[in-house]
């Protein structure tokens, strides 16, 4: 049955429920590590608190994000329409709030990635509004207005930047979050056969103008937010003369006399071939990038069209970069097609050899609009959904070298680099090449706490005891001033084994047999 109270109300008394579906445990949930800073889920809902923005004034907005509180049934039927935004791995906790929204007979609204991608797959929400929600939420909002809003909306091409405004911070709290998040970009100049960033947002780089960025930052510190800001762009130096030249030297301008505020955000490897760029970043404030290395086989970064990545010694970029005074978070894929039974192994000892302690390796998946999957499924090799996580022991894909034989030297690398020895052997090898932080975070109380949770639940209980305070008394002996990153980086690993432990080592085997 569809739904047409919302289409009967007038638009300027309109009640919307934005809803952020919860995300599973996952690499990049932080779920076991939460609780050692007292928060209740790692990232706010960027995209619905930007949606509620650009939303008229004069309705009345509640957001409910579903990793800090659950939703009730009150709140539903409060709304006249319930907005939905997710990623692919939300999709369970998706579906199951539009089925809620359904029962309670209220209109659903929806957009985002995890919409975008498959749109066929959820007839039974109202509205679908797709894509840069800048370009098509107004286009419905009008048909709204007229009493005829369609389905389906779709964009033609990309918005304008600074068309988007401030996102709607007072709709959260943000004491629940272990980091603030902006965006600055979107876009990426590189075209990499497995990525949907392209797809999603295309080739160009687009920005937003510095004072919008800087405006933004104003809203995240009135909140009184003094800890970590992750700049979400798929490539913060897609455009590298723009960043030079006007938004670090504004984010360096911005930093003088305010306590912490410190960024991270993701980037390619040529951020290694310019060290005024790594120079300015560290000034700016940043201390640790993401970057997608793949795989250290030339043929292997051919074939996924990485060539960013060709032509280089990976391991002396990543050590360009932690010299700097950034550290490398990685990106890792195995199950590419010319992949050798030699992958496993040299994956393993470019991970430790490299210091890249926080190290997501995955299956090959090919997300639905890609070139990979289309180039897959022409070739019958796309067996089922995609789940969105690069962490969960299992792809959408049949490898060429086999389902069993990708399974198995998955998990031998995942045994390697997060067992304790080699997980804190990793974290003393960044340490001696990392750059000492010329940015911090201010002390506070849930900080202080995690020192005392980490050397009770880690050196007490925890099967790592030693390797946890032999890394603590190396640290104070060699890098004193690393100590607070050194606690981080061990809680980080117990939360990288308990989810290696969930989808891929022993308790996790009939669940992998199951998904697979």
């Amino acid at each position: 049955m569809h739904l047409d109270n919302a289409a009967s109300m007038e638009p300027d008394k309109m009640n919307v429920l934005l809803v952020y579906p919860k995300f599973p445990e996952t690499f990049w949930s932080f779920t076991y590590a939460l609780s050692f800073i007292g928060k209740k889920t790692a990232f706010p809902p960027l995209g619905l608190l930007t949606v509620a923005a650009l939303l008229p004034d004069g309705w009345n907005k509640r957001l409910v994000d579903l990793n800090v509180q659950d939703l009730l049934d009150g709140e539903v039927q409060w709304a006249d329409m319930v907005f939905i935004s997710g990623m692919a791995v939300q999709r369970t906790s998706a579906e199951q709030t539009i089925a809620r929204c359904r029962v309670l007979e209220r209109t659903v609204v929806a957009g985002g990635p995890l919409f975008s991608a498959e749109p066929e797959e959820f007839g039974e929400v109202d509205h679908l509004v797709l894509d840069e929600a800048e370009v098509t939420l107004p286009i419905f909002l009008a048909d709204l207005g007229r009493g005829q809003p369609k389905k389906i909306y779709r964009a033609n091409g990309f918005s304008a930047m600074s068309a988007i405004p401030p996102p709607r911070w007072n709709l959260i709290q943000v004491k629940h979050y272990a980091s603030m998040s902006i965006q600055f970009s979107r876009g990426c100049p590189f075209n990499c056969e497995f990525c949907n960033v392209t797809t999603l947002f295309g080739r160009q780089t687009r920005t937003k103008t510095p004072l919008q960025v800087i405006t933004e930052l104003d809203r995240i510190y009135a909140t009184g937010w003094r800890g970590s800001i992750f700049f979400v762009d798929d490539n913060f130096i897609g455009n590298k003369g723009y960043l030079k030249t006007r938004l670090l030297p504004e984010l360096i301008e911005w930093r003088k006399g305010k306590k912490g505020c410190v960024f991270f955000t993701e980037s390619s490897i040529n951020l290694a071939d310019d060290p005024e760029l790594l120079a300015l970043m560290v000034e700016a404030g940043f201390d640790s990038v993401f970057i997608g290395i793949e795989s250290p086989d030339e043929e292997s970064l051919t074939e996924c069209h990485k060539h960013q990545n060709k032509n280089r010694d990976l391991l002396h970029s990543v050590k360009c970069i932690h010299r700097s005074g950034l550290q490398v978070m990685g990106g890792f894929i195995v199950g590419f097609d010319s992949d050798l039974p030699s992958i496993f192994q040299r994956q393993i000892d470019f991970i430790q050899n490299s210091g890249i302690v926080i190290a997501m390796v995955g299956m090959l998946q090919a997300p639905p609009g890609t070139s990979l999957f289309e180039r897959l499924r022409r070739e019958s090799r796309v067996v089922k959904f995609f789940s969105g996580d690069n962490v969960d022991g299992t792809t959408n894909i049949i490898p060429r070298m086999g389902m069993d034989n990708l399974r198995d030297g998955y998990r031998s690398i995942m045994e390697h680099i997060y067992s304790p020895a080699n997980y804190y052997r990793r974290v003393r090898t960044l340490l001696r090449e990392l750059k000492a932080p010329g940015s911090t975070m201010p002390l506070d109380l849930q900080r202080v706490l995690s020192f005392f949770r980490a050397a009770f639940r880690l050196g007490v209980l925890g099967r790592e005891r030693f390797h946890y305070w032999y890394l603590m008394l190396w640290t104070l002996v060699h890098r004193p001033r690393q100590l607070a990153l050194a606690v981080t980086l061990s809680i980080y690993g117990h939360h990288y084994r308990k989810i290696c432990e969930l989808y891929i080592f022993e308790d996790g085997n009939e669940r992998v047999k199951r998904l697979a």
